[in-house]
């Protein structure tokens, strides 16, 4: 990218610039996204169920459809998600904001338990999301754990089924290495640790709620850390040995990208404080895929101030409108 992010000097802290991409300000401009969302629950193989949110242009002259996919315990309503989608919907595209299992009000559609490694329904709602009216160009946008998603989708793509009209794929702030971001979110600034662990515990009282036949997370609720917590869940996930196994399962280095078949653009930041920087640049150079990695951005933030406007998405959109 010619023009790398460069925000004020008193906007460089990664943290900030972390917060300022969640910061409900960047929510201005969205309520004509949410008039034109409508709920759609998507069949994906044995059973599963996904939801989603599918805004059509007004007008229904669309310049295509971008699908976008949220981070861990984030949601479709999550900020950057609306944010993100908002931007892009009055530009003239569709929008369909969808949820991986357990995320949302969506905990009731599965009995089953979400888990990183759960790509293949992830893959298949984006192929029937596909099929949705998309004048034949479809955009894939993942975020954080939601960019990992979106990676293994490019990846799936084209091997043994492909996704319909897929154009381009963007992975914002994405882990390659899920174990390496748990233990960084462990270890680092204390404000992370707590965020995510407290919304995972929430989250697992609510699939217990709806489910308490299945699942008794009580013991769990007392775990410090992100990954004490992940070594106990795996109780529930059997068809792995051990936590480390359950990780290499959506863990990505360079070898995983050997026949990239869709363009793929990698965004992330030096200063992240939650994905580890020397993950990409061990990426071997590949034809399709573009590795961005920015001075300053934060995790998931590349938020210019004052106005809150996102340099990311204005990049994400010039790389569509200039395909």
């Amino acid at each position: 990218m010619r023009d790398a992010f460069a925000p004020k000097f008193f906007f460089r802290n990664p943290h900030l610039q972390t917060l300022l991409g969640r910061s409900k300000y960047r929510l201005n401009g969205v309520e004509e996204l949410h008039r034109s969302s409508t709920a759609s629950i998507l069949p994906c193989g044995e059973g599963v169920r996904l939801l989603g949110f599918h805004a059509r242009r007004p007008e229904g002259a669309s310049r295509g459809l971008v699908a976008l996919i949220h981070g861990w315990e984030g949601s479709a309503d999550s900020t950057y998600i609306l944010a993100a989608g908002a931007y892009l919907f009055r530009r003239g595209f569709d929008i369909f904001r969808l949820n991986l299992r357990d995320h949302g009000e969506s905990h009731h559609l599965n009995a089953g338990l979400f888990h990183g490694a759960l790509i293949g329904e992830t893959f298949q709602a984006l192929r029937n999301i596909a099929h949705l009216p998309t004048y034949g160009r479809l955009y894939l946008i993942g975020f954080s754990l939601g960019g990992n998603f979106a990676l293994r989708i490019a990846l799936k793509h084209g091997r043994k089924e492909e996704i319909p009209s897929l154009r381009h794929v963007f992975a914002v702030s994405p882990a390659l290495d899920p174990y390496k971001a748990t233990m960084a979110i462990d270890a680092g600034w204390g404000v992370y640790r707590r965020y995510f662990l407290n919304k995972w515990k929430r989250s697992l009282k609510k699939k217990q709620a709806l489910f308490p036949d299945l699942y008794d997370f009580r013991p769990m609720m007392k775990t410090r850390s992100c990954l004490e917590l992940t070594e106990a869940i795996m109780v529930y996930y059997r068809e792995y040995r051990d936590y480390h196994d359950y990780f290499r399962q959506y863990t990505l280095d360079g070898a995983s990208f050997a026949g990239l078949s869709v363009p793929t653009t990698i965004i992330v930041s030096r200063d992240d404080p939650v994905i580890p920087l020397e993950d990409f640049h061990a990426l071997p150079a590949r034809e399709k895929l573009h590795v961005a990695i920015q001075p300053y951005g934060g995790h998931c933030g590349f938020i210019d101030m004052p106005g809150f406007s996102s340099w990311c998405d204005r990049k994400i959109y010039d790389i569509i409108d200039q395909s």
